[in-house]
């Protein structure tokens, strides 16, 4: 059961850089939450559930492996989209500003077996 969704937005400024973007949208939404879920419904942190939607303009330039060790518990799944916003330097030149968005959500299978 899902228990909670929240959003994050990330840049790589100058250098180009799709995972960078993408974690730091990660971690805007990953501090957005000081909701304790695990310990509210005693489950073992190791149990979250979190999915994690990545929206940037070239999504196979994303390194999941590298995002995945931003959560210390929990079992993630990714999926990226095409989406995001790359933005041209004024002057033409060089890397544009990626711009990656974020919707991370956390679950518990609520149904316990007291095996």
């Amino acid at each position: 059961m899902r228990l909670l969704t929240e959003f994050g937005m990330g840049t790589s400024l100058r250098r180009g850089d799709y995972t960078q973007a993408a974690k730091r949208a990660v971690q805007d939404a990953l501090w957005h939450n000081s909701i304790n879920l695990a310990e509210l419904f005693d489950f073992p942190k190791d149990a979250m559930q979190i999915t994690v939607e990545i929206a940037v303009r070239k999504p196979e330039e994303v390194d999941v492996k590298a995002l995945a060790e931003v959560f210390p518990y929990g079992k993630t799944t990714f999926t990226l989209h095409k989406g995001g916003l790359d933005v041209a330097r004024p002057e033409g030149t060089g890397n544009p500003t990626i711009m990656a968005n974020v919707a991370l959500s956390v679950a518990f299978d609520m149904e316990r077996s007291d095996d």
